[in-house]
């Protein structure tokens, strides 16, 4: 039973999904909570964590470290998704075994589901079809995850539980042009494009300073700014994003996330996510809202609450991803938790957190 002198080891403490674990834990009252950064710890590096766990003995550990992106990293990208996060999970959850770890809980994504899977996804329809083939290798790496987790479960008696938690966003999240999930890289975009429109160097400098384009900061000339904004689709006229606008996608809000996970480490094991005695199988939880909005209509919803007057525009020569991905958090809800914050309110959380970080 989990103690709040505990010892706890949040992997990624520092990401978007593990700083928001750290903070409910410590607003909860933990007191022994483990952190380290990539630099003090290396989770590729076996024998660093192997180090680790022998000198920390943690009692419970939420792996929560992961190499994540957004359609173009991932399919850009695909050996560093999927070698990566299976070098990351391997290393955490066999350590955990051999030091006796009373529960951790490893946190995948709900990309795992099929791409055609019947909505919204239950937790069954794991491995009953073709993945989305853009972030094919990530999805996989995260059922290894899963199927680890289970299978030291079933086969040593552990305690590892896996969460599957939908689209997140806020504090600390990634804004990157490149790299980052589809809604922060909406309101950096639209942002920027407003600036622009505005004429607000200023502003449009501070960005770039905090987070340079390709090398290009607020240093950089006038006219390499523009080009470099005018690549992403960031115009003084416009904002052109990827693919058609039509595909439905679910929101939840990391803090949100954050104790969903915690609320599960704290009153769930995993034998009671079992039904099947003979054949133990997705006892994964997912996380999320139970609720969708469209990619066009979140760029009118960032519009509105950026007090942008330019056009959206839809690149329909891109991919668009899967079409639809609603999460089934049936079995989440009968565990006894629920969301509360609606995407409206977080749109303009994240909107506020981002501005007040430039």
């Amino acid at each position: 039973m989990i103690s709040k002198s505990s010892k706890i080891y949040v992997a990624g403490h520092r990401g978007l999904v593990g700083s928001a674990i750290w903070n409910n834990l410590k607003k909860k009252g933990y007191t022994n909570l483990i952190g380290r950064t990539h630099k003090e710890l290396d989770l590729m590096n076996g024998s660093e964590v192997s180090r680790f766990f022998d000198q920390e003995k943690p009692d419970f550990v939420f792996l929560a470290a992961a190499h994540v992106g957004g359609i173009i990293a991932n399919n850009n990208y695909r050996a560093d998704f999927i070698y990566r996060n299976l070098q990351i999970q391997n290393n955490v959850i066999s350590e955990s075994f051999r030091h006796n770890v009373k529960k951790l809980l490893f946190l995948g994504s709900t990309c795992i589901y099929p791409k055609e899977a019947s909505q919204p996804i239950s937790e069954d329809s794991l491995l009953t079809g073709p993945l989305e083939y853009t972030n094919e290798p990530y999805a996989i790496a995260k059922i290894a995850g899963l199927k680890m987790c289970e299978s030291f479960n079933i086969q040593y008696g552990t305690n590892f539980i896996a969460v599957m938690p939908t689209n997140l966003y806020g504090p600390n999240d990634n804004f990157d042009l490149e790299k980052s999930h589809v809604l922060p890289a909406m309101i950096r975009k639209i942002f920027l494009s407003k600036a622009l429109m505005d004429n607000n160097w200023d502003t449009i400098n501070r960005d770039l300073n905090v987070r340079p384009v390709e090398k290009v900061n607020g240093e950089s000339s006038k006219d390499e700014k523009v080009s470099i904004l005018g690549k992403y689709g960031i115009t003084d006229k416009h904002v052109k994003l990827w693919g058609t606008g039509k595909p439905l996608r679910e929101f939840l809000w990391s803090e949100e996330m954050a104790d969903a996970c915690v609320f599960i480490m704290e009153n769930v094991d995993f034998s009671d996510l079992i039904e099947d005695k003979k054949e133990i199988r997705n006892c994964h939880i997912n996380i999320g809202t139970g609720k969708e909005i469209s990619i066009h209509d979140l760029a009118l919803l960032i519009k509105e609450t950026i007090g942008y007057d330019g056009e959206i525009l839809f690149d329909d020569s891109k991919p668009d991803g899967t079409m639809r991905k609603l999460t089934d958090v049936t079995k989440l809800n009968n565990l006894g938790w629920k969301h509360k914050i609606e995407v409206e309110e977080g749109v303009q959380k994240l909107y506020n957190w981002y501005i007040q970080n430039i």
